[in-house]
């Protein structure tokens, strides 16, 4: 059975993306578990710098998880993304699924790929 990540890499490549920024927990965008996936698939994955990592999972924890959601908080993801996407991302994957909460398409010209709704779907298509 394939994991998250190999369901994103399958909607990453139907989309056409090859350079994607990775957001999620500290953990998640700096341990290889993810990236690996994704870079097996041929995709090359960049994460936030240092700050923008420690904002990214502040933000999550101390506010996301616990039903805080801020415009403020909003504006620091959108200025992460457009930075990632000056580094040549061409995408966004929303790599926890309380960044859902904050991020949603109509926020961000830069695709989004949130890894709550691929699981869901792949999950509803499953025979």
């Amino acid at each position: 059975m394939e994991g998250i990540a190999d369901m994103t890499a399958q909607e990453l490549k139907e989309n056409n993306i090859k350079k994607v920024a990775l957001l999620g927990t500290k953990y998640t965008m700096e341990q290889e578990f993810y990236k690996a996936r994704l870079i097996s698939s041929n995709i090359d994955v960049i994460i936030p710098d240092d700050k923008d990592r420690l904002i990214i999972n502040d933000t999550i924890y101390n506010e996301l998880c616990l039903g805080i959601i801020s415009d403020k908080s909003q504006e620091k993801f959108l200025n992460i993304i457009e930075k990632v996407v000056s580094m040549g991302a061409q995408g966004v994957i929303l790599g926890c699924t309380e960044i859902g909460l904050l991020l949603q398409q109509k926020d961000t010209h830069v695709r989004l790929f949130d890894t709550t709704l691929i699981h869901a779907k792949k999950a509803a298509l499953f025979p």
